[in-house]
């Protein structure tokens, strides 16, 4: 299977919060569209530490990782970040790993916005089609 890409928008819910409590206006929001690579072998986004500054991300624990090549790195865990594809989307938090040249999407925002890789298309679908499904149990 080849490498998937995906247009994802970022952006940051503290922002998001502060302008429903009227301390931020909509436009002042801190966003970003950014072309990641779709990591069913990663748990989470991952991103690096430009788009975690643009974002203004705040850091809410320290964790290490292991990296695809097998290294282990030390990274921090942000707070929630919005990610939107199409007319999708989830929250959850970002890890920063230092020198990050990509953008992962992984395994927990997917299933997020209940997403799935079709990999005779080589790309993004939704699990129940175009319609968005969640299961409450």
């Amino acid at each position: 299977m080849g490498t998937v890409h995906a247009e994802i928008t970022l952006k940051n819910m503290a922002d998001e919060i502060r302008v429903k409590d009227g301390h931020l206006r909509k436009e002042d929001v801190r966003a970003v569209t950014v072309n990641a690579v779709v990591d069913t072998g990663a748990a989470s986004l991952v991103i690096n530490e430009e788009l975690c500054q643009f974002l203004g991300l705040e850091t809410k624990e320290e964790r290490n990782a292991r990296v695809a090549d097998g290294r282990w790195v030390h990274c921090r865990i942000t707070e929630g970040v919005e990610v939107q594809w199409k007319d999708r989307r989830t929250l959850c938090p970002a890890m920063v790993i230092p020198n990050s040249e990509t953008v992962l999407l992984g395994a927990i925002p997917l299933e997020g916005m209940d997403l799935m890789v079709n990999p005779g298309k080589q790309e993004l679908v939704g699990v129940h089609g175009d319609e968005v499904e969640f299961l409450l149990l």
